[in-house]
């Protein structure tokens, strides 16, 4: 049986089965039994990777995501948002505003607080969309991401 990426297992679990290890490619470990948290999963698959004679799996930076775009190549709605965060809103949404913790680790690296996030409109969409502005304390340091945070492109504001 296998439980996904997730690590979750059932509830009422008591006992720890090594079912499979899979080194080829992602590295997944197949539990029955116990709940273990994912870094413990992550210890043990290597351990045992190690033990059984396998190729250790190699951890891999992510890739920067943060690339660059145009203003004038922004969505109209990402103008709006824009024109709201200069004026200091009203926003559409609650969350305009708040604080950007940057979890990916993505953006550079700076102090909680730095960053704020807010939506850009998705037309047709019942909810706020993937579609975010990011601003740093810094003049025009606004990122924009279309995928939830997935990548960010700084906003060049010459071209």
């Amino acid at each position: 049986m296998y439980f996904g990426s997730t690590g979750q297992l059932p509830e009422n679990s008591q006992e720890f089965t090594l079912l499979d290890v899979d080194t080829s490619g992602s590295t997944r470990v197949i539990l029955r039994g116990m709940r273990i948290p994912p870094r413990v999963t992550a210890a043990l698959t290597l351990t045992t990777a190690l033990l059984l004679g396998a190729a250790a799996p190699m951890a891999t930076a992510a890739p920067s995501a943060v690339g660059d775009i145009c203003y004038s190549a922004l969505p109209s709605q990402a103008h709006d948002t824009l024109d709201l965060i200069e004026s200091g809103g009203p926003f559409p949404y609650p969350q305009d505003g708040t604080v950007f913790q940057n979890r990916e680790g993505i953006l550079p690296g700076q102090s909680t607080g730095y960053y704020h996030e807010y939506t850009v409109k998705t037309p047709g969409s019942s909810t706020r969309g993937a579609r975010r502005i990011v601003t740093g304390e810094e003049h025009q340091e606004d990122y924009y991401t279309a995928d939830h945070y997935a990548s960010f492109d700084l906003v060049d504001y010459a071209c």
